[in-house]
């Protein structure tokens, strides 16, 4: 039992939390049905994006007995049958549609078809493909965020899906360099996987720190933007000030991968105290704006409707 539940690989589920953003950002936290629509589509995600991994894991089976630790993967290591992971991606599709044909709204049901079909073709192909990998990594956070919206019926900013873009490139970029430092055999990378071999350190030194500033500035440009509607119209703009609570995770990350304190942004998000406690403050720092903070409040910053063009 314990090697089909490494297989789902449910430290990975983290990754999933995007379908929340909508409940947070489109004020559907203190909606009831809302909530466990958002937790259905998390379900559904979990299915989804685990197949995905058995899948990947199959494909990958050979490669990654050259690395340091998916050797010791259940199909890699000879664990389990490929056989046996065929059936799990099976039962997992099957769940998956259940859930979303008993709970989750059609327009749902096409996000999550785009995502799960997105995600084996890069397990096929992409995953070959030096920089479009990790776009497509991106890409595949940004489906989950509007997954989560779909599901709840909400529309989201286009700069916080642009922010979310961004924000996943750093991470996925971040992943490679962690991955060409444990892998410092160049025929092992290649082994493993060709493009890596293609990231040089600096390469990827300077991708990190371009999408960096660039996550940085998406998030103020949401945060100020006045043309889109929110539902947070009068107090969205007051989400500046968690803006040092964003440059301290973005580059606490960074540090943390240039130190090569983990195998990955999953493993950094749950193993580096420091970084966790920046984004659980974060998260509830913005509920707290969002939810809690008087409408006429703006801490310096005059609300959208007062704002006038200069003469």
């Amino acid at each position: 039992m314990g090697h089909y539940i490494r297989l789902l690989r449910p430290a990975d589920w983290v990754k999933n939390t995007f379908v929340f953003a909508a409940l947070l950002f489109g004020r559907q936290l203190q909606n009831l049905d809302a909530v466990v629509l958002s937790i259905m589509a998390f379900v559904a995600f979990c299915l989804a994006s685990s197949a995905g991994y058995v899948f990947n894991d199959i494909l990958d089976r050979n490669r990654d007995r050259l690395h340091p630790t998916k050797k010791d993967r259940p199909l890699a290591s000879g664990a389990m049958s490929v056989q046996s992971a065929g059936a799990m991606i099976g039962v997992l599709v099957i769940l998956c549609v259940l859930v979303c044909r008993l709970w989750l709204p059609p327009a749902f049901w096409l996000t999550v078809g785009a995502y799960v079909a997105l995600t084996w073709t890069y397990s096929l192909a992409l995953k070959h493909r030096m920089l479009l990998d990790v776009i497509v990594i991106a890409i595949l956070f940004v489906l989950r965020a509007i997954g989560g919206a779909e599901a709840i019926g909400v529309v989201v900013s286009p700069w916080l899906l642009i922010c979310t873009f961004m924000l996943c490139l750093f991470l996925g970029f971040g992943k490679r360099r962690c991955e060409v430092a444990m892998i410092d055999n160049t025929h092992a990378m290649r082994g493993h996987r060709r493009t890596l071999v293609r990231y040089t350190p600096d390469l990827l030194t300077h991708l990190l720190s371009t999408s960096a500033g660039v996550t940085i500035i998406t998030f103020l440009l949401y945060t100020l933007d006045t043309t889109w509607k929110s539902p947070f119209e009068a107090t969205k703009q007051n989400l500046i000030y968690t803006l040092p609570l964003v440059v301290y995770g973005v580059y606490r990350f960074a540090m943390l991968i240039e130190l090569g304190k983990g195998t990955g942004p999953t493993d950094l998000i749950l193993k580096d105290p420091a970084f966790l406690s920046a984004v659980v403050l974060w998260v509830l720092s913005a509920a707290a704006i969002l939810y809690l903070l008087p409408e006429h409040w703006h801490f310096g910053l005059a609300p959208p409707s007062l704002t006038t063009a200069p003469g």
